[in-house]
């Protein structure tokens, strides 16, 4: 089975370093790993300690977290919401702009926590009771 998550790791970071239109040669440069180090670990033929994801994360402009997780090394967060869980499952997006939602996320949450703002469910009553049922605000 640990064959099996060496692998994953590789592929994760191949798929993540493609997305980036970056060589494996790129990568290895900003890095600092050597090329053909770099490319066993793709090919899952090496497995990459933190410090070695590390360097690579700061390569593809991703959450080192993120490796850690994809590599064994932690555990992924069960205590997400909704959203987050949405944006980090998104396939579509890269490692970086997932990063840059959750930090936005994140900063709301924080704001609204700061200003003692109600939970988006009281947000959507408060909401509903303005409208006059035509979704316009009614004026008074």
């Amino acid at each position: 089975m640990a064959g099996s998550k060496v692998g994953s790791i590789g592929e994760y970071i191949r798929e993540q370093r493609t997305r980036a239109k970056i060589s494996l040669r790129q990568l290895a440069d900003v890095s600092g790993i050597s090329n053909p180090y770099l490319s066993q670990i793709e090919r899952g033929l090496r497995k990459p300690s933190a410090e070695i994801l590390q360097q690579i994360a700061k390569g593809l402009r991703i959450s080192a977290e993120v490796l850690y997780v994809q590599a064994g090394f932690l555990e992924e967060r069960e205590d997400d919401t909704d959203v987050q869980a949405a944006v980090r499952g998104d396939v579509l997006l890269t490692e970086r702009q997932k990063q840059v939602l959750l930090d936005i996320y994140a900063s709301f949450l924080k704001e609204n926590d700061a200003e003692g703002a109600p939970p988006a469910e009281d947000a959507a009553t408060t909401q509903d009771e303005r409208n006059d049922g035509n979704g316009k605000e009614e004026v008074g």
